[in-house]
């Protein structure tokens, strides 16, 4: 497996925000992560990508520890993290915003290595090729969560953390974001979801897990999950109650 969490627990202070979870993600595949507004699910990413770190427990990637390393080196061994509310450069453009998420490979990797996957990244998000000389604080929600997305392919993860990606977006700009996410896993880009649409993500997902006051309460595969009463009556429209584990 890629990302192992086992027993992971984490505060903010002294409350109790993750609650001694375990899950895991394989290499290639896309697991979601659903549950209510204040289940721990950002806290949970914040605590993979360095942003927090866990109080108990402990977080492998690849082989490794990482439970103890900073942001900066958890992206430089491939992890990148789109965050909520997307946190792009507004004052800076575009193609400034891209290269920021390439910083740490211009050693390793080289210019020309960047430049290339910028055109990658403009092939996948033609609107940012269009865009690219533009203050990204100036385009439209859509279009500064594509950036976000771009800024972290630009890293060339090997884990990408996607935080509430469609939030606040109109569905048709959701659709193409989701085609996208389909697409890199199809490339054999490794994919935690965090997303408000459960029944969406559950669609476009391989396995999921079920986050309730911090804990894991439910995980199965994502067909599984999307046939399961409890899940069916607390995230796909019925009404919202706890699920049993």
């Amino acid at each position: 497996m890629l990302l192992e969490l086992r027993g992971v627990s984490s505060y903010y202070g002294q409350i109790q925000a993750l609650k001694e979870v375990s899950l895991h993600v394989n290499a290639g595949e896309i697991v979601a992560l659903i549950g209510a507004n204040g289940a721990g699910k950002t806290t949970l990413l914040n605590t993979i990508s360095g942003l927090l770190q866990p109080r108990e427990g402990t977080i492998w990637f690849a082989g490794r520890n990482i439970s103890r390393l900073s942001p900066a080196q958890i992206v430089s061994l491939g992890i990148s993290h789109v965050p909520e509310h997307r946190q792009i450069f507004g004052t800076m453009t575009v193609y400034d915003n891209l290269l920021l998420g390439a910083y740490h490979r211009y050693r390793r990797d080289g210019k020309q290595a960047v430049l290339r996957d910028m055109e990658w990244v403009f092939e996948i998000f033609p609107v940012l090729r269009e865009r690219r000389e533009q203050l990204a604080g100036t385009m439209s929600g859509g279009e500064q969560q594509m950036l976000a997305v771009a800024r972290g392919l630009m890293a060339r993860p090997r884990l990408m953390l996607l935080d509430e990606p469609s939030l606040g977006l109109a569905p048709l700009i959701v659709r193409e974001l989701f085609r996208v996410v389909a697409e890199l896993r199809e490339e054999g880009q490794t994919i935690l979801l965090v997303e408000q649409n459960a029944r969406a993500a559950l669609r476009l997902a391989d396995r999921g897990y079920v986050l309730e006051n911090g804990r894991i309460a439910l995980e199965g595969t994502a067909e599984s999950l999307l046939h399961n009463s409890d899940v069916q009556m607390a995230y796909l429209g019925g009404r919202r109650t706890a699920v049993s584990p």
